[in-house]
Formats: C-alpha cells, structure tokens, sequence
C-alpha cells in the first residue's frame, strides 16, 4: 500500500475519550486527531513520542487528521489504523505474499454470515469450496518479539471465533489472519492474562479446524505492506 500524500510526522501528547489523540506539529501547533483504534493501543506509544498522522480532504469529517503510526517506548513503529488491516491482507492476497489464500477465483468483502449476524472480512470462492477469512490487526508487543492479542477484553473477538467454528462444522474453510503491524514482531500469541476467555474459545477453534496464520508488515509513512508469515505460538 503506498501512501499518498505522506504521513506526516507529529508528537503524540495524549489520548483521550478513545477516539480522540492531541498531537505537536513540528511547528509547534497542536491538533486533535481521530485515533481509528477500538482497543487500548497499550505499549505502542510514549507520551511525547514521535508519530505520523494522515490528513482527510472530506469537509464533513469534524477531525481533519486521523492517527497512524506510533513509535513504541522500545523504537519500533506500529500501525494503529486498524482500519487498514484488511487492506493489507487484501493486498497480500491479490499480490501472493499470503501463500495460504491463493488459488481463489473471487474475493468478496464484508459480507453478510452466520446465525450471529456477523460480517465476514473476506469470503473467498473457487468451485466446491468457500474459505471464510477475518482480520485482526495486533500491535501489542511485550518485549523480546513476542507480539499478543488481544490488548484489551474482546467480546467481538469472540463471537467471529465463534461464527469460524460454526462454518468449519459446515464444511467450509475457516481461517484468522493477524495483520501484525508492528516492526518488532519475531512470534504472535495470545493475551491469556488480558482475556481468558478469548485464549479458550480459541483453543476450541484450533481443535475445530479453524486456521490461524499471523503475517508481519514492513511500515513507514511512504508505504505500508504485508511483508512475511510469522509463528504463531500459543
């Protein structure tokens, strides 16, 4: 994904009312900018910290700036736009990074499923089978490379893993795809200690079948792209 026109680079002050983060200018103004993040963004930034924001034309947006790149308190450089995610992994499929989802013939996104009223990230079709695929992007990292999901309780977590099981029952592919943005990453696992129940609904969706794969991304305010697979450890 290349980018254009160039994040530009601020310092991060504070983040508030989840959706709002205060930023410096390099010229010293302050601005309020959308933080297009659900989850805690914990580790992924430090007060005063180097960061990179995008700026919108769109003259209904009441924020002109949406955040989207942090500098963690370690140096690595992580993507919290996580509406991004599922551009990536688009992009990683449609360019064959993403070896386990090629082969495909159709790519339909956002599409109504299951008896929970989901939507799913992806549907990918080729004669006799559909593979079902949702996106998570991960940026929590605790240190050493060790790179875990999720950064805060996650009741929608839950219930896609859920629906992944259900269309395994059904004789469908299943498969959850980490978007880890994150330039530190080595392994991906799971937060057991945030959320219990996640961990266990996903021990339970690994012995159903469901398939998980974790896939780095190289960042930088110029271009932000699906980069290599990583080990998944639980």
């Amino acid at each position: 994904m290349k980018i254009y026109p160039y994040f530009e680079q601020a310092f991060i002050l504070k983040r508030y009312k989840r959706f709002m983060v205060d930023i410096r200018l390099a010229n010293g103004e302050e601005m309020t900018v959308h933080c297009p993040n659900t989850g805690s963004m914990r580790n992924c930034w430090a007060e005063g910290g180097l960061c990179w924001f995008s700026r919108t034309d769109k003259p209904h947006r009441k924020l002109l700036g949406t955040l989207e790149l942090t500098v963690t308190p370690e140096g690595f450089l992580c993507g919290v736009n996580t509406q991004r995610s599922n551009y990536l992994v688009r992009e990683g499929i449609e360019c064959g990074i993403i070896k386990e989802l090629q082969g495909y013939k159709d790519i339909c996104a956002e599409v109504k499923y299951g008896s929970e009223k989901s939507r799913i990230d992806f549907l990918l079709s080729k004669a006799g089978q559909d593979c079902y695929v949702e996106v998570k992007n991960v940026t929590f990292g605790i240190g050493g490379g060790r790179i875990l999901f999720p950064d805060a309780v996650t009741e929608r977590g839950v219930k896609h893993l859920r629906e992944l099981i259900k269309m395994v029952d059904q004789g469908h592919r299943s498969i959850l795809v980490f978007c880890v943005q994150h330039t530190g990453a080595k392994t991906v696992g799971l937060a057991d200690e945030i959320d219990p129940y996640y961990a266990q609904v996903m021990q339970q969706a690994l012995s159903a079948g469901v398939e998980v794969i974790a896939y780095s991304c190289r960042l930088s305010p110029e271009e932000i792209a699906v980069e290599k697979r990583l080990p998944f450890i639980l």
